[in-house]
């Protein structure tokens, strides 16, 4: 096989991806020790996520034309991409936590949804709850103000009761 070939190959599985992800985070992972990277590779499969170091140009080529083609301004330097399908902060995330710990992980950039991030923005998408967890906070909110009207209502009901009583 050519070695065009080879890379074409690669640049369609990259692009497969992309036609079914819902976002994709580029991370500039250089400097993570082997066990590091191991750690974060680890916790991104175990979330769904595929995370991969390809080369800036494959990346290039396989962003041309999808919802992730703002992306090309930050292939430089070393490059990690993690594609993520379902739950589209998901990613972000576990690699905002594992920041904390590691250093030398960095964002570059990132698309949710069909928006373009930088650095900057990825960190405060990554702060984000999840949907799961939002959509707990929202029902325990709704569930709070009812519990406490019922409370109420026992309360006033059981005044007429001990009333009608005397």
């Amino acid at each position: 096989m050519a070695k065009v070939e080879q890379k074409q190959v690669i640049v369609n599985e990259i692009k497969e991806k992309l036609e079914k992800a819902t976002s994709a985070v580029l991370v500039d992972a250089r400097g993570l020790s082997v066990e590091q990277d191991t750690q974060l590779r680890k916790q991104l499969r175990e979330a769904g996520v595929d995370y991969k170091v390809y080369k800036n140009t494959m990346m290039r080529f396989a962003v041309e034309g999808t919802q992730f083609e703002d992306l090309k301004d930050y292939f430089k330097g070393p490059s990690a991409l993690a594609i993520c399908y379902e739950d589209p902060t998901v990613a972000a995330s576990i690699i905002n936590k594992f920041m904390k710990n590691a250093k030398e992980l960095e964002f570059k950039a990132g698309v949710i949804e069909k928006t373009c991030y930088d650095a900057k923005g990825m960190s405060v998408i990554a702060d984000i709850p999840s949907r799961e967890v939002l959509l707990s906070r929202l029902l325990g909110s709704f569930k709070s103000p009812m519990a406490s009207f019922a409370r109420v209502i026992k309360a006033v009901a059981d005044q007429q009761g001990e009333a009608s009583e005397a």
